[in-house]
């Protein structure tokens, strides 16, 4: 059963409410020094793709499709460890996706969040 799943940006002040913090952009966030970044862990391969990301742009136009073919690109099998990692995580603890993405309403880290809570079947 999945616990609570949330998203926020990484450079929001950190809360006891979080629970885990898990970064799930593919590259580092500009101006976070790591140290101050209080995360548990990094889990880059559960990103999109660097091609995906790249077409994508963040333009909120592009969402829905973003949207289909990043949940394409999680049943991948060379993303089947990072993905199972985060469900079991999600399935044990309070989780919060961390992203750098000023819109996290059209993000990774939300997808992702509606994915684990079961309320991101794909859609046709």
């Amino acid at each position: 059963m999945t616990k609570d799943v949330t998203y926020r940006r990484i450079y929001e002040e950190s809360s006891p409410e979080d629970g885990r913090r898990v970064l799930v952009d593919r590259v580092w966030p500009r101006g976070m020094r790591k140290a101050d970044a209080r995360i548990d862990e990094w889990l880059r391969d559960v990103a999109p793709s660097t091609e995906l990301r790249r077409w994508y742009g963040h333009e909120p136009g592009r969402f829905a499709e973003f949207r289909r073919r990043y949940l394409t690109e999680l049943r991948e099998p060379a993303r089947r460890q990072a993905v199972d990692h985060l469900r079991d995580i999600a399935g044990h603890d309070r989780l919060t996706l961390l992203t750098a993405t000023r819109d996290v309403e059209h993000s990774q880290a939300a997808v992702l969040a509606e994915w684990l809570t079961g309320a991101g079947k794909p859609r046709t």
